[in-house]
């Protein structure tokens, strides 16, 4: 069994690497604040701070099996990262989106589709200053990733990762909203493309994929569907015995003020036409290297849990409140 480093490992995908990797016998180090939870048990925390300088020399040099870095939008956290543990390190992941692609619209594309131009920045803007500074600077970071490690590197381009410990409410707020069952609102869009991914089966793709040496850059994501049996696998497996479905075309939803995908008073999971290939992208490549994905009513159900242990009356990051519903229905 190998010495692995996660950076991070607290929370969602990081804490599921973390997990995964334990699991399966290795020794785990997690390098994190702290502040968001603790370590998985049996994993090491060594306490850093990546905004702070040199966070990471307590650990410079020494020599890790696997590292896995989830950085989200901070370049100056990756490149530290690898200058202090790049050189030893037998196998680097780097957990990057499919936000890097410089089109969302087209259904199907795979990782030689045309990216975003890398963004340099320091730390990225909001996605409200700007909606590609996310995804400019993971290519970024993907970039110093492969300059450093060369072909040690695992790209791992996750879509939308679900289940639980997710608190983006993206995919949780509809095994919620169907088990309070009555009248749901949902999409007037049955033939949208959907796609997820078990957090819990992208985690223990990357420990295997570390464990095997696989490198090269893949689309980390489940089979495409569509969204309407999407919501039906998620009906079936938390519906209230008196869930109804109430269908709202697209342009009542947009009329009244609902948007795609996220933030307030939105639909989850709903996109626009110019968005579509978020959740369509060719995994194939990925599924042969060994992706394996659980059925998506398994995950409805994990998340369902998770969301009853954060509190379903909660101020959400999206979704639609009772009453946002209530006004649509009347």
């Amino acid at each position: 069994m190998g010495r692995w480093l996660v950076l991070g490992g607290t929370r969602f995908l990081s804490a599921a690497v973390a997990e995964a990797a334990l699991g399966r016998g290795h020794e785990v180090v997690c390098a994190a604040r702290g502040a968001s939870g603790p370590v998985p048990e049996g994993a090491t925390l060594v306490p850093v701070d990546r905004d702070e300088p040199e966070a990471l020399d307590p650990l410079r040099g020494e020599r890790f099996d696997a590292v896995v870095d989830v950085a989200t939008m901070s370049l100056p956290w990756v490149h530290d990262a690898l200058d202090a543990l790049g050189a030893t390190a037998g196998h680097w992941t780097f957990v990057s989106s499919i936000s890097v692609y410089a089109d969302p619209g087209p259904v199907g594309q795979g990782v030689d589709a045309p990216l975003l131009p890398p963004r340099e920045a320091a730390h990225g803007r909001s996605a409200a200053d700007d909606p590609d500074a996310y995804g400019a600077i993971k290519v970024a970071s993907e970039n110093a990733v492969r300059d450093a490690v060369g072909d040690r590197a695992f790209v791992v381009r996750a879509g939308l990762i679900c289940g639980s410990g997710d608190r983006s409410d993206r995919f949780g707020y509809w095994p919620q909203r169907f088990a309070r069952g009555g009248r749901a609102v949902v999409p007037d869009d049955p033939g949208q493309p959907a796609q997820i991914v078990d957090v819990r089966d992208l985690a223990d793709w990357i420990v295997r994929a570390g464990e095997d040496g696989l490198t090269g850059t893949f689309d980390g994501s489940g089979p495409r569907t569509t969204l309407g049996a999407l919501l039906d696998e998620v009906a079936a497996a938390v519906g209230a015995p008196d869930l109804e479905r109430v269908p709202v075309t697209p342009e009542t939803l947009t009329a009244a003020g609902v948007t795609p995908w996220s933030g307030p008073r939105s639909l989850p999971l709903w996109l626009p036409p110019t968005h579509r290939g978020m959740t369509a992208h060719d995994t194939s490549a990925a599924a042969a290297a060994g992706l394996r994905c659980r059925p998506i009513a398994e995950t409805a159900r994990d998340s369902l849990a998770h969301e009853h242990a954060l509190g379903p009356d909660r101020p959400r990051v999206a979704g639609l409140t009772p009453e946002d519903e209530e006004l649509l229905l009347s």
